[in-house]
């Protein structure tokens, strides 16, 4: 499968008229009686090697990972996050292969960090609550700054979405550093974070809103990592899980997931849905548990939630183009309710 970013090089290298490519987008939409925008595609496999070779990855980072933590812990990270830029060198720099290239990105953000907790832990494993807080704040930010690094590289494009996701752990060690907070507040920071996250997904996005470059790409991961830190604290601090819920807070829930299909069908995209679906499932069993049908609550839960779902993916175009008719000229900032791209 090829991506929009790999129409667009091949257009820019000459193997492909500007013509060609807006009619493959046609013919693509086409057949799949939706534009291409609605999609919300991302490249994540190449072929089958993209497999053979995150296989072969993990198994030699695991592998230098042990080796590393047997000599002293830090190397263990440290070890992780040179290898993981080197092979990136070819895998991603050369070969452009994309599961390969977000397990290298994963790989050596996250060795950076582990570089540097496992030097914390060597030097004072019992430090307190507040300090450890603030010291993860410090790691937090580095790994940020090791995401900018390897961004300007090699520009993989969940490398933004790693780095916005390490700001956010950095403001919220800082936070807990300087103030000794409860739960329920640190899930208010986190939520804070995920909407600014939100925020920048949606800058991204509305820069490219017909979804033919990186650019796209980039704001799909940026919604895959703002979208749990969005979801989760809210419906945690509505004590999901906690005990059993109402019959009122479980119609809050399935109100907010009303909200949130607004929201994904607006932007056109499905990660708040997703983030979100545990939620209301167990808000949904709880309404039909509390109608007495004990025995079938977890499957007709799933059977109504399932049903809606399919229902919304089948009429997800007739649907947006209300959504973003109710919206007004908001809706024109929008990915396009049609396929844009000339024949």
């Amino acid at each position: 499968m090829y991506s929009e970013s790999d129409i667009d090089g091949a257009v820019a290298a000459g193997v492909i008229t500007p013509d060609a490519a807006g009619a493959l987008r046609n013919h693509i939409a086409a057949n799949r009686a939706a534009p291409a925008v609605d999609e919300e595609s991302f490249r994540l496999l190449t072929g089958f090697n993209d497999i053979f070779v995150s296989i072969a990855i993990a198994l030699l980072l695991v592998a230098i990972a042990q080796i590393g933590e047997a000599i002293a812990k830090p190397l263990a990270g440290a070890g992780v996050a040179a290898a993981s830029w080197l092979l990136a060198e070819y895998f991603t720099r050369k070969r452009r292969m994309a599961l390969p290239s977000i397990l290298l990105l994963l790989a050596f953000v996250g060795g950076v960090a582990a570089t540097l907790v496992g030097a914390m832990i060597q030097i004072d494993p019992n430090l307190s609550e507040q300090t450890n807080a603030a010291i993860g704040a410090g790691i937090a930010l580095i790994a940020a700054g090791a995401a900018w690094l390897h961004w300007r590289r090699f520009m993989v494009p969940i490398t933004i979405a790693a780095g916005a996701a390490a700001l956010v752990a950095t403001a919220t060690g800082l936070v807990i550093a300087a103030v000794p907070t409860t739960e329920n507040a640190v899930y208010a920071i986190v939520l804070v974070g995920g909407l600014a996250v939100f925020a920048l997904a949606m800058w991204w996005d509305m820069s490219d809103t017909e979804r033919r470059t990186r650019r796209a790409d980039v704001a799909f991961w940026l919604h895959l990592a703002a979208a749990p830190m969005i979801a989760h604290p809210v419906f945690q601090m509505l004590g999901i899980f906690g005990n059993d819920i109402g019959m009122g807070t479980a119609v809050i829930v399935l109100g907010l997931y009303l909200v949130f299909s607004f929201v994904a069908l607006a932007i056109d995209r499905r990660a708040l849905l997703v983030s979100s679906l545990v939620y209301v499932l167990y808000a949904m069993y709880a309404i039909i548990n509390s109608a007495g049908a004990v025995e079938l609550s977890a499957a007709i839960a799933a059977l109504v939630i399932g049903s809606a779902l399919l229902m919304l993916s089948a009429f997800w175009h007739t649907m947006r183009r209300t959504v973003v008719g109710v919206l007004g000229g908001l809706g024109g900032r929008l990915p396009p309710v049609a396929t844009l791209v000339p024949a």
